[in-house]
């Protein structure tokens, strides 16, 4: 493992539990690789622009034939997509906003699902082509969603899992960091438990 992406987007800036679990999940996978980087992504202090109407027509243009625009819309998103096919692991944080994702990282997914680029369409139907890569996703909640009642709200993951393995990345772990909102001592005893399952995850890397 000699590159680690960071992808990071809560809001909350140095109160995030989930950009906290990640960075030190990809500190440590770093440390058992000597050598290894992280490249951090910060989409909450840099966030990516919405697909629009010069990017929709942008990746379908000849690059050549591409206004200005269109080259500097499709040319973010051709950096991104490079930066993902470097990473050997990628690691992704994120709060549990309104049972879903943050709204910058949803960019960040349209900005990597590419058709013939991140992925393919076949005779045998659509092919992932970012493969080979470990994929740990960090998600932070004022509630407990990953069983009980409230399960059934927690879009975040099944979404997550689903779009990263259209694309490929099959083999994902998740950390949750859940129940941050019923007080004190659940908080701490939910960021304990997820450092903790962070440095069984990384021993077993």
């Amino acid at each position: 493992m000699s590159s680690i992406l960071l992808v990071t987007s809560s809001p909350r800036g140095a109160a995030s539990h989930s950009t906290r679990v990640a960075t030190e999940l990809a500190q440590k996978l770093q440390a058992k690789t000597p050598g290894a980087k992280i490249v951090t992504r910060d989409l909450a202090n840099n966030p990516l622009p919405h697909i629009d109407a010069d990017y929709t027509s942008g990746i379908y243009t000849p690059a050549e034939s591409r206004s200005a625009q269109q080259q500097s819309v499709v040319g973010v998103s051709d950096a991104i997509v490079d930066e993902l096919f470097a990473a050997d692991a990628v690691v992704i944080a994120t709060g549990l906003i309104n049972f879903n994702i943050s709204s910058t990282l949803k960019s960040w997914i349209d900005h990597i699902a590419r058709a013939g680029k991140t992925f393919s369409y076949g005779a045998d139907g659509p092919k992932g082509l970012v493969t080979g890569k470990k994929v740990y996703v960090v998600i932070a909640s004022g509630g407990v969603y990953s069983s009980g009642p409230a399960a059934s709200f927690d879009h975040a993951t099944p979404y997550l899992k689903a779009t990263l393995g259209f694309l490929g990345m099959t083999d994902v772990e998740v950390v949750r960091i859940e129940g941050v909102a019923m007080g004190p001592e659940a908080e701490a005893k939910a960021i304990s438990s997820a450092l903790d399952y962070t440095s069984d995850l990384a021993l077993a890397a």
